[in-house]
């Protein structure tokens, strides 16, 4: 199966569960979205991405103290109930793109957020170098890894292999891995 087969699959997917998501994972995303903030700045200026958004969850904890938040997932009907949570903010911008070809800017992001996507993604290495492509030179990267598609020393390797630096790296109480990182260079 092609990698665009393996995403119209995944988009198919949420595109059917859209309406249902939150119910069924908002207190596990809730869970990894607090992890990750835990000890992360973000300041008044900051310009947030969150890849493969889904939902919007993230929005409610970044938009109050972020200059612009980026939502972009492949999914058009989950970036509908994004939508939904993006009308309490003017500062939240959706784009309907795949995460690996984001139609983005090289360097822009103060932070980037991929909670919940490279287990779904047909090349994970793909998607990090896509990520740290639009992250600035700074930037805090999060990304979450599911524990069941990836074990602690896949995640770590798979992560460095992309030239990230792993700042900190949390894991109790969830069913992922959630690593904050920065951009490595040679």
């Amino acid at each position: 199966m092609s990698e665009w087969d393996k995403k119209r699959g995944l988009m198919h997917r949420y595109d059917l569960t859209a309406h249902i998501y939150d119910m069924q994972y908002a207190e596990e995303q809730t869970a990894k979205i607090e992890a990750a903030l835990d000890g992360l700045k973000m300041e008044k200026h900051s310009l947030v991405l969150d890849a493969g958004c889904g939902t919007g969850l993230l929005f409610g904890y970044v938009a109050d103290k972020a200059k612009t938040t980026v939502g972009l997932d492949i999914s058009r009907k989950i970036l509908l109930q994004a939508k939904k949570r993006a009308e309490n903010f003017q500062n939240i911008h959706l784009i309907l793109a795949d995460a690996d070809n984001m139609p983005l800017k090289e360097n822009i992001f103060s932070h980037v957020f991929g909670i919940t996507l490279i287990q779904n993604m047909p090349n994970p290495a793909k998607t990090l170098n896509e990520i740290r492509r639009v992250a600035k030179e700074y930037a805090a990267i999060v990304i979450s890894g599911m524990k069941k598609a990836f074990t602690l020393e896949e995640f770590e390797e798979l992560l460095r292999d992309a030239s990230y630096n792993i700042v900190a790296l949390k894991d109790e109480g969830l069913k992922c891995y959630v690593a904050v990182c920065t951009k490595l260079y040679h």
